[in-house]
């Protein structure tokens, strides 16, 4: 231990030997005295040879597999000798530390593009530094694109003199409330708006189905307003409805999920022949033809209500947000919005929703028999039908006997004390169909029996190969070309009612998928066929938020029109 301290260079042991060197000069009485000696000249030889050769002779003193020794005296002895012990002082300055205001500008800029817009303002607030990044044109162009889609050239901004800081401030954020998909108040007759950002403007898109009966075609869109800042320098509301341009208009937010449009300048809605030359006209776009080509007078009736009844209220209205339908695994199809046949009343929209076992068709536009916002279909998954051959399929008979056996079970087991020979209630004369509401009579709360537990099977196995269809005789269809093969059919009732939605009425009737973009119904009371096709436009801002959100708006679009 003694010649361990003497050669680290520290204890009272080296001093001690010191002074017996000094007092016993005889190395025969001394033992240690070479040692000491030894001691004395390695420590003053590797004071004098410098830090690299320390260095170098403590790096080969540890190799692989050894653990590398580190001797305090002579680690330190090439440094500067502060104590005279071959020790540095410690190190007492505290290290720097970095924080985000000594980060470079362009990453900084790199960091607020990620950030929400909403937390820019407040972050502004913390320096001069933070202000003047957050004025770059950069920040906020991220930000436009990110958060609402935005991607315009640049050149086009200077030429009008925007900024992207504007257009996030005073129009884009402002007005984030509007954007998505809305049902438009417009009595039964329904609508569908979509309101997106669209280059430097917010439009609200109106979409109205193709011209009766070519189904298959794709929607027709009008503007009905549209926020700008073009030559303002604060956010501009303009009314588009009408023949002459666009003029002043006013948009406010009545609550969640609802805003009310204003035209101020309805005079620019009005055309100088008069309301007969504004009737022409809103029948050519409407229904693309002239009503003496319409020789059904009962049809001409309806159109003729329909105009008085909406041009009334010149742009004035209120819209209530709706959501499209969201995808579960195991959907018999994808769900969406599709555009149906319904007699003289023309195309219609419906919203196809799942719901398990249950199919929805809603009505997001409708007539005066049963109004947009009501269940027009409702189909039981659990219950397929196997269609019979080609040529029995073409007696409505044997396709009525098919579709009532199961109707009348449905029946069975949603009354088990009603007598099983009771026939289904007679329809209404003169009702045209329509729609279906919600089943208030247990239907659809109806026991799983082992029928419909092999068919909820059936519904999410694969699809079989698809099968000759055809028409019944005597089954009215406005559009004539339809499918020749589906896939498969399943039972479910429409609704059917009076004029002003009297005696709503469920009926039965047959679903008859056609393929992943169509599908039919047949409405056996009626003796009806409608068609539906997919309607491929992209809805934007229109997913909904949670399952739950979704659900509960189908409840409220019946509260609006029941």
């Amino acid at each position: 231990m003694a010649a361990c301290a003497r050669l680290c260079g520290v204890g009272q042991s080296r001093r001690c030997r010191r002074r017996q060197r000094k007092n016993q000069r005889d190395p025969d009485t001394d033992p240690e005295l070479d040692l000491d000696e030894e001691e004395e000249r390695i420590v003053g030889t590797m004071q004098t040879e410098g830090s690299a050769r320390c260095t170098a002779d403590t790096d080969a003193s540890s190799g692989p597999g050894k653990a590398a020794i580190s001797i305090p005296g002579a680690a330190t002895a090439a440094g500067s000798s502060v104590n005279g012990l071959g020790f540095e002082p410690p190190n007492t300055t505290k290290p720097t530390r970095n924080t985000l205001m000594d980060l470079p500008p362009e990453i900084l800029v790199e960091i607020f593009s990620s950030l929400p817009g909403t937390a820019l303002p407040n972050l502004a607030l913390v320096c001069k530094k933070f202000r003047q990044i957050l004025n770059t044109e950069t920040v906020w162009r991220r930000r436009c694109m990110a958060e609402f889609g935005m991607c315009e050239d640049l050149r086009k901004m200077e030429v009008v003199g925007l900024s992207s800081k504007d257009l996030y401030v005073k129009l884009l954020h402002p007005n984030r409330h509007i954007l998505g998909l809305w049902q438009p108040d417009i009595g039964p007759y329904g609508g569908l708006l979509n309101v997106v950002v669209d280059g430097f403007f917010i439009i609200g898109w109106m979409f109205l189905p193709p011209h009766d009966p070519r189904v298959d075609d794709v929607m027709r869109r009008r503007p009905l307003f549209r926020i700008h800042m073009w030559e303002t320098s604060k956010a501009t509301v303009e009314c588009m409805y009408g023949h002459k341009g666009p003029h002043k208009g006013d948009i406010q937010i009545v609550k969640k999920d609802e805003f009310s449009t204003k035209c101020n300048q309805t005079d620019h809605h009005r055309m100088s022949g008069g309301r007969q030359e504004e009737f022409r006209t809103w029948l050519e776009e409407e229904w693309g033809r002239t009503l003496e080509d319409i020789f059904n007078e009962h049809m001409q009736e309806l159109i003729l209500m329909k105009f008085i009844y909406t041009s009334q209220y010149d742009n004035c209205l209120t819209y209530r947000r709706i959501y499209l339908p969201p995808y579960l695994p195991g959907d018999l199809l994808r769900p969406g919005l599709f555009k149906g046949t319904y007699g003289s009343h023309g195309l219609e929209i419906v919203m196809l929703s799942f719901h398990g076992r249950r199919a929805k068709g809603t009505k997001l536009t409708g007539d005066p028999n049963v109004p947009a916002g009501q269940l027009t279909l409702e189909i039981d998954l659990s219950r397929p039908i196997q269609l019979p051959e080609i040529e029995k399929q073409r007696s409505m008979e044997e396709l009525s006997r098919l579709v009532l056996e199961v109707h009348e079970q449905v029946q069975r087991e949603r009354n088990p004390a009603q007598s099983e020979s009771t026939e289904p209630e007679p329809g209404v004369e003169g009702q045209e169909g329509g729609g279906r509401e919600e089943n208030q009579n247990g239907l659809g709360a109806a026991p799983a029996t082992p029928t419909a537990t092999e068919g909820a099977e059936a519904s999410a196995s694969p699809l079989p190969a698809p099968q000759p269809f055809v028409l019944p005789l005597g089954v009215m269809a406005r559009n004539e070309v339809y499918p020749r093969t589906c896939k498969i059919c399943f039972y479910g009732t429409g609704l059917i009612a009076g004029h002003g939605f009297t005696s709503p009425e469920q009926t039965p009737g047959i679903f008859i998928l056609f393929d992943d973009n169509r599908f039919g119904f047949i409405w056996l009371e009626l003796k009806s066929f409608s068609l539906y096709s997919r309607i491929t436009d992209t809805l934007q801002y229109a997913e909904a938020p949670t399952l739950e959100a979704f659900e509960e708006m189908l409840k409220s679009m019946q509260s609006w029109t029941s």
